[in-house]
């Protein structure tokens, strides 16, 4: 009787260890599929920061700086006159924001008053242009008909313009 009672209990053991290596061997598995998955994903800038878009297609920026809709842009947290403002965004590899649209800006949360943009006068041209020279379109908002050469723009996010002194110290969007 007892050779009878130890053949089922050396059957069981046998199945609960043979059931013990498939779920060790289906743990490894999963374990190294896990790693390789989580090795292909990029790593979170520490910065917060806007991600492009999904399936855009879009480079990431770099840290400091805020993905929207396929371009970067650096938010400043220190004031600068116009001209030092321009030669940061420079420095940068970027330009003072040039607004195509009003809603550019629409993602910016933020309490600022105004942002230096790339928009001045040119006494030369006797016209306001853009940073990078093209002509401002006074479809995007009206300025002053009282031109002063001295006198920049600054944009609020709440999508209004302000003509300041470019000698005066504001914030600035700078856009790569």
């Amino acid at each position: 009787m007892a050779g009878f009672q130890t053949t089922p209990w050396r059957l069981i053991s046998g199945i609960l260890g043979v059931m013990c290596l498939v779920l060790m061997a289906t743990l490894g598995m999963l374990l190294k599929f896990s790693v390789t998955k989580s090795s292909s994903q990029p790593t979170p800038s520490p910065e917060p920061t806007l991600e492009p878009q999904e399936g855009s297609g879009c480079c990431p920026c770099q840290e400091k700086w805020i993905g929207y809709q396929c371009n970067c842009y650096f938010i400043s947290n220190e004031r600068k006159t116009w001209a030092e403002s321009r030669n940061f965004c420079a420095s940068q590899n970027s330009s003072l924001l040039k607004l195509k649209n009003r809603d550019v800006l629409s993602f910016i949360k933020s309490n600022i008053a105004f942002y230096w943009i790339g928009l001045f006068y040119n006494k030369d041209h006797r016209a306001w242009v853009w940073e990078d020279g093209s002509a401002f379109s006074q479809d995007l908002f009206s300025l002053s008909q009282n031109v002063n050469i001295q006198k920049c723009i600054a944009y609020n996010p709440s999508k209004t313009v302000s003509e300041e002194y470019c000698r005066y110290k504001n914030h600035f969007i700078c856009k790569q």
